[in-house]
């Protein structure tokens, strides 16, 4: 896997793995503990992810922002199935 295929294979994963978090996340109370813990779990896959493919560090930001993507586009899925029923 050359360099930029394993970026953006991050990117997608993290992307991913966020979803479920961000619908969790949706019912919980700002700043709660649950709330924080939806927020920061799926970080230390990405992390791991990273490290063991040898990414630089430089590509961190690229996979916060599709992790952040990733919790709001599942917030707002929540959002809409809830809004639906």
């Amino acid at each position: 896997m050359t360099s930029i295929q394993g970026v953006i294979a991050i990117c997608v994963i993290a992307f991913i793995l966020n979803l479920p978090f961000g619908w969790i996340r949706a019912n919980t109370r700002k700043f709660s503990l649950a709330w924080f813990a939806c927020v920061h779990a799926p970080i230390p896959v990405v992390a791991v992810i990273r490290i063991s493919t040898h990414t630089p560090w430089t590509f961190i930001p690229l996979f916060l922002l599709f992790s952040v993507a990733g919790q709001i586009i599942g917030a707002k899925i929540k959002r809409s199935a809830v809004k639906a029923s």
